[in-house]
């Protein structure tokens, strides 16, 4: 029998020595993780630690103070990023005045779409059908959040940042974020999910990447 022998694949991301400050102050420092295709690594912490600070610079919103960020294997940059990266943060990304439908179809058309996935299906996953032609501003923050699942499921990207992904939703929407969740890893996707204690996490293969704020003089 031959023997086996661990892939030699590079993670989807690989994180050495992120650091960030704000105002002068370190927010956090020397964070090292990765996350493997399959896997999902739940950021925890309290308020104010960096959470999403962590997760914008990972998306290329914001820039770090030092460190290094690889996306299996090549390092970070508008190039590989916009392939690679889904994100899904607290604020919808959405125009006003778009129907839900309309604003799918230009996200996807801006950021890509799976080949074997629909707008419609996208909808009707979501919980969201019979609102398909309502103007975004008239929906309500839980549907909000659910078309934003939307837009997740529909990108081709492997990687998901996912910034409290739980927030605004009954406990029908956090099954369907652990449903979407459990697919995508499924199918050799991965995410990177900021969550507090107070809401379940996906029952999927994880780790946990514990976030704390640096001692007092500490240099990021």
């Amino acid at each position: 029998m031959m023997p086996v022998h661990a892939s030699s694949a590079p993670p989807l991301l690989a994180v050495r020595n992120l650091g960030f400050s704000r105002d002068g102050e370190p927010l956090f420092a020397a964070l090292d993780f990765s996350v493997e295709p399959g896997e999902a690594l739940l950021v925890r912490g309290d308020n104010g630690v960096g959470k999403t600070t962590l997760l914008r610079i990972l998306a290329g919103l914001l820039r770090a103070d030092g460190g290094e960020q690889k996306l299996l294997g090549q390092p970070a940059s508008g190039d590989n990023r916009p392939q690679t990266i889904a994100y899904l943060g607290h604020l919808p990304a959405f125009k006003a005045d778009l129907s839900a439908l309309e604003n799918l179809a230009f996200l996807c058309a801006l950021h890509g779409k799976r080949a074997e996935r629909e707008l419609l299906q996208a909808i009707d996953l979501a919980g969201l059908a019979g609102f398909e032609d309502s103007p975004a501003r008239t929906l309500s923050a839980g549907q909000k959040k659910r078309l934003s699942l939307a837009r997740i499921w529909l990108s081709p990207a492997p990687l998901w940042l996912l910034d409290e992904p739980y927030a605004n939703l009954d406990l029908d929407g956090i099954a369907l974020v652990n449903q979407l969740i459990v697919q995508h890893l499924d199918t050799g996707g991965a995410a990177l999910i900021t969550t507090h204690g107070a809401y379940a996490a996906p029952p999927v293969r994880s780790r946990e990447l514990l976030m704390q704020r640096p001692p007092a003089g500490a240099v990021a």
